[in-house]
């Protein structure tokens, strides 16, 4: 049974895009500091000692066994803050998405990032795009969800 959920993670992430397992990711601890920062006056950061260490794969996968690390192709969810590069972190875990919160879907043997939404009896795989069309989930598609995104990494853009 695992060797076959295995060999199904890895065909999808053929379709998706590239795709880590995070219990591949070699554990990271960083300094971090548990203050505000604002984003207008300066606050000081007097030194290192006011840091702490934290194993930032532990905070971001929670579910490790069930996490995977997929980098982004396309541009239906910038309005979300997910851009075309980016990689999201999709836990496998979670299957039952809220209309907030952006799945990673299978349809029709086709996956994509979208969020969920139940309108006039039907379920609806909804862009955070304008210049995308909302997908209707009819009868006759096989649709299923893989997975939630728990969190987006994305570098910065300076123009």
């Amino acid at each position: 049974m695992k060797t076959q959920e295995h060999r199904q993670n890895r065909d999808a992430s053929r379709r998706v895009g590239d795709c880590f397992a995070a219990q591949s990711v070699m554990p990271l601890s960083l300094p971090f500091f548990d203050i505000k920062v604002v984003a207008g006056f300066p606050v000081p950061l007097s030194d290192d000692e006011r840091s702490q260490e934290i194993d930032v794969l532990s905070m971001l996968c929670p579910h490790p066994d069930s996490t995977y690390l997929i980098r982004v192709q396309g541009k239906s969810m910038i309005d979300a803050g997910i851009h075309d590069g980016d990689l999201v972190i999709v836990d496998k875990s979670m299957r039952y998405p809220t209309e907030k919160q952006i799945a990673l879907c299978e349809l029709n043997g086709e996956y994509t990032l979208k969020r969920v939404m139940r309108k006039d009896g039907r379920l609806w795989l909804v862009p955070a795009n304008p210049d995308y069309p909302e997908i209707a989930i009819t009868e006759g598609d096989c649709f299923s969800v893989w997975g939630v995104v728990t969190y987006i990494i994305h570098r910065p853009v300076f123009d």
